[in-house]
């Protein structure tokens, strides 16, 4: 029988779990048990390893290499006349892995750890507050037994690959690898229609990969606002290869590439690809966990579930001594969540007589496509079911001073506030910066400012990209 080995404190992961360790927990026992992420099981999580900054680091690379296409409306011509695709990998690759072997390198040797233990490998529970670590191929971890007093679950996501014939098989990339690719494939079908799909789309069609976009529904980017995803659809459809309400049924990898059948308006279709990308969302590491084991609720999609204190529940009552956070317990897969969230953990185990909640800010969204998206608060659908009586307004991009200079034809805010209060409600941005306007917007719902607050009592750079919020809330509050 496998000896079991004690700590104060479990923690699993070395994303945002991360930051958990320090100087507070000194006199406390720790072991760090992290699995690794993407096929080489590197540790740092998915954010710096496989997620937000490599892909933003590649989008950049794209909004650089796309803008000759857009050159000819400015009077100007340009061409795009090489690809360096080892060069742009690994400059981003080349920052990130450094990154990523110093943080394991820190956790495990410096001082700073004295009472940490970094195990690799895969922790499962065997029953409550026990947890079995199968190592890495040749790590320290390897077939050890852990009991902890507290345990936090901070082990991520990782891709979903749906059940379709063949697919596995096939051997798909996804967003764990695709990045890595040794060379650009000449066409790239990709699977999936949300925040992955659509950046990654951006981003190999700019590097001149013919890119067939495969969606099930009829509109890109469906979790967005009506109107801004129907736009963005109508961009990509003239930018690239658009397969809308097309159901995939099977995939063989051939001599040639990639076979995509699938059904579409009644008619079978086939795809032909270098490559498949399969990005139709990421999945809760919770079934990795064996949580049940632990007697740990989970929601439908497989999320650990947590209380407003990021407490682990089990029949719906609270697990005491485990907590959870980021994309295993949250809807929101977002960094900064996870980084807050753990935060929140952090202060309540330190402090149990002052339990903060973690609920009490709006979740904003970004896509990195061409153009941009972002959206924070209700969609307006959303908006009039509350009952609410509601305002909402449209500023063009076209409408501003900045949008003319751009040539922007295309992108739009829209805001929708409670007509009695102005509270503003949501805000939804597809256009340039979008990412950055919408900042404002989300401050003000976070701190309590209405819409007439931010409207009428500050000045705005003119003519600036910020005029199409304040034009926008103009027509609110005028």
């Amino acid at each position: 029988m496998t000896e079991t080995t004690h700590f104060d404190i479990a923690l699993i992961g070395s994303g945002s779990a991360n930051s958990f360790p320090g100087p507070e927990f000194a006199g406390r026992s720790i072991v760090q048990i992290d699995r690794g992420v993407g096929p080489d099981q590197v540790f740092g999580g998915t954010c710096i390893n496989l997620g937000c900054i490599p892909t933003k680091m590649f989008v950049h690379t794209a909004d650089l290499a796309h803008t000759p296409a857009d050159s000819a409306r400015f009077g100007l011509t340009e061409q795009l006349r090489h690809v360096d695709w080892p060069a742009i990998r690994d400059r981003i690759f080349g920052r990130i892995d450094a990154i990523s072997v110093g943080g394991e390198e820190y956790r495990r040797d410096h001082e700073d750890n004295a009472n940490l233990t970094l195990l690799r490998g895969t922790a499962r529970f065997v029953g409550p507050k026990t947890l079995q670590v199968t190592g890495n191929d040749g790590s320290e971890g390897a077939d050890r037994t852990i009991s902890a007093d507290t345990i936090v679950l901070g082990a991520g996501s990782r891709p979903v690959l749906p059940s379709i014939d063949g697919l596995a098989e096939a051997a798909p990339h996804t967003s764990d690898t695709i990045m890595r690719v040794e060379q650009l494939p000449a066409s790239l079908a990709i699977l999936g229609s949300g925040v992955i799909a659509v950046e990654m789309a951006h981003i190999f069609a700019s590097l001149g990969v013919e890119v067939t976009l495969i969606a099930r529904s009829q509109q890109v980017l469906s979790s967005a606002d009506a109107d801004v995803s129907a736009r963005l659809t109508e961009i990509l459809e003239q930018r690239l290869r658009l397969e809308k309400g097309l159901s995939t049924t099977s995939v063989r990898r051939t001599g040639d590439g990639i076979e995509l059948r699938g059904e579409q308006d009644g008619a079978e279709v086939l795809i032909r690809a270098e490559e498949l990308l399969v990005a139709v969302g990421r999945r809760p590491n919770s079934d990795l966990l064996d949580v049940a084991a632990a007697g740990i609720d989970t929601a439908a999609d497989g999320r650990v579930e947590v209380d407003a204190h990021q407490r682990v529940l089990g029949d719906g009552e609270v697990l005491e001594g485990l907590w959870a956070f980021g994309d295993l317990s949250s809807a929101h897969q977002l960094k900064h969540v996870a980084n807050h969230e753990q935060r929140i953990v952090r202060h309540n185990i330190l402090h149990p007589e002052q339990l903060r909640r973690s609920d009490t800010m709006p979740v904003p969204s970004g896509v990195f496509s061409h153009p941009q998206v972002a959206w924070v608060g209700m969609d307006e659908e959303a908006a009039r079911r509350s009952g609410r009586e509601v305002r909402v307004a449209v500023q063009e991009y076209a409408s501003i001073a900045y949008g003319w200079a751009l040539e922007d034809t295309t992108g739009f805010a829209k805001i929708i506030i409670d007509a009695q209060t102005t509270e503003i409600l949501g805000a939804h941005l597809i256009g340039a910066e979008a990412t950055t306007l919408i900042q404002q917007l989300i401050q003000a719902m976070s701190t309590g400012q209405t819409a007439r607050d931010i409207a009428t009592t500050q000045y705005w750079i003119h003519p600036a990209m910020p005029e199409l919020i304040e034009n926008a809330l103009l027509q609110l509050v005028p």
